[in-house]
């Protein structure tokens, strides 16, 4: 397996540059009056609820507390009112274990209402003033034009500012629309978003080289989140219809099968998987707790299969994470041993796409930051080329953007049909001919929005 030149890494970044220039300059057509309403809205809405905030009794009490210094913003603050004098019992500690903690995740599961309400003022002052501002802010003439940066990010993957316009919230499916609302293609043009489906995990298989994950990978019929959610949730068979059983699918992806890749351990994804997921308690559980399921609740389904409390959980994804090294992928979990080794004896480590990694990294950063950025760099690769094609054949379609693993294109609807052969065409055949080093088949996925239709009305899209 041949890896890149440290010629071409420089050729990559050198032509990387230009690319991401030229959709800077074309820009994104933002709605600035929508912008303006919704900010108006929003604040309204935070007013309101901050009066009524103002008005509960655990905020007299705060104020009680605290008198002349009291600040709503305060996490110190907040942990002294809530488990030190109202006596709550913290989900989790900091990181010092010194007090309960008040991040995002631990609050929610509280189940406080005013609790609640004061994380919905944080959530929607942050999609007022650092999203709609940001887009209001920096647009010229109705045009964000975002800078893509190549040399910001110690994992060799890009940055974007002014504004970021990859930090747009995905997770949150209300901050994800009311922002993506405001993002429009060109007059008479749509909006089409290709994305690598599975681009790191992928990436990562030409790296260990793991025949099972290799197979997973080759095999579209095999899906490993399936597995894991089957195996974690004590399931005989899943129905991704379902839209439970997906929940649960999705917390086995993104609860136990990335974190175990990215170097985090069971104690953590039990936590994430039960009390996050799941909707439970760190307690001994009782019926009628968590998730509803279609027959029950969460805690009724743990309970019948043997497991009564947060503890037996911890104690059964201990065993489920064994197993996924151990059995179903030893020759991965041999790699990361030896990765860490030959970086512990020389002090950086070569990447397939060319580049060094180098300086202090912790274990896991020493073995993720090489496949991030190499996963990156497919994306940059077949960047260049849609764009560098575009212009030798003089499209009215024009790449605008890029989020993370995804490419943003601003198409032209008679184009529409060859502009999205052709992206697929380079992104999932060309790239692994130019890349021998790519063993595994790549894959895309396309969201589309109809012509003159916002961003946040994308739908999936058939490749064929």
């Amino acid at each position: 397996m041949m890896q890149a030149t440290t010629k071409e890494a420089y050729e990559l970044l050198h032509k990387g540059v230009l690319s991401f220039g030229r959709a800077g300059v074309m820009g994104i057509r933002i709605d600035v009056e929508y912008c303006k309403r919704k900010k108006a809205h929003l604040t309204r809405k935070i007013d309101r609820l901050e009066k009524q905030l103002s008005d509960s009794e655990l905020f007299k009490e705060w104020r009680k507390a605290y008198g002349a210094s009291t600040n709503f913003n305060s996490g110190t603050q907040l942990a002294h009112l809530l488990y030190d004098l109202r006596g709550v019992v913290p989900p989790k500690l900091t990181s010092s274990e010194k007090q309960g903690s008040t991040d995002e995740k631990t609050l929610s599961q509280l189940g406080i209402p005013e609790i609640q309400d004061l994380l919905k003022i944080k959530q929607l002052k942050k999609i007022r003033d650092t999203y709609l501002e940001a887009f209001a802010r920096e647009q010229i003439g109705g045009y964000i034009h975002p800078f893509s940066n190549l040399h910001t990010t110690v994992t060799y993957r890009s940055s974007v500012d002014h504004p970021n316009f990859q930090n747009i919230p995905i997770r949150d499916e209300e901050a994800m629309k009311i922002c993506r609302r405001a993002v429009f293609p060109r007059p008479g043009h749509q909006l089409v978003e290709l994305d690598y489906s599975r681009i790191e995990v992928k990436v990562a298989s030409c790296y260990h080289k793991d025949p099972n994950m290799i197979a997973e990978m080759k095999d579209p019929s095999l899906d490993m989140h399936l597995d894991m959610a089957k195996e974690l949730f004590l399931l005989q068979s899943i129905n991704k219809k379902d839209p439970i059983h997906k929940t649960l699918r999705n917390a086995a992806k993104s609860g136990f099968v990335f974190p175990q890749f990215y170097g985090d351990y069971y104690v953590h994804c039990a936590d994430g998987l039960a009390c996050q997921w799941g909707g439970l308690s760190k307690k001994k559980w009782r019926r009628g707790e968590g998730l509803k399921m279609p027959l029950g609740y969460l805690s009724d389904h743990f309970i019948m299969n043997g497991i009564n409390s947060y503890a037996e959980f911890e104690e059964h994804v201990r065993k489920v994470e064994e197993k996924f090294w151990n059995v179903r992928f030893p020759v991965y979990r041999d790699w990361k041993e030896e990765w860490w080794e030959l970086y512990q004896k020389t002090g950086c480590l070569d990447m397939l796409t060319g580049f060094r990694c180098g300086g202090v990294m912790r274990k896991n950063e020493a073995i993720n930051r090489p496949i991030q950025g190499s996963a990156f760099h497919c994306l940059l690769w077949s960047f260049i080329e849609i764009d560098e094609l575009s212009l030798k054949e003089d499209w009215g379609s024009r790449l605008v953007g890029q989020i993370h693993d995804a490419i943003l294109l601003d198409v032209l609807p008679k184009e529409f049909d060859y502009t999205l052969e052709t992206a697929q065409r380079i992104m999932c055949e060309a790239l692994p001919k130019a890349w021998p080093w790519i063993i595994v088949p790549l894959e895309v996925e396309a969201d589309v929005c109809g012509v003159d239709q916002p961003w946040s009305t994308k739908e999936a899209y058939n490749l064929g």
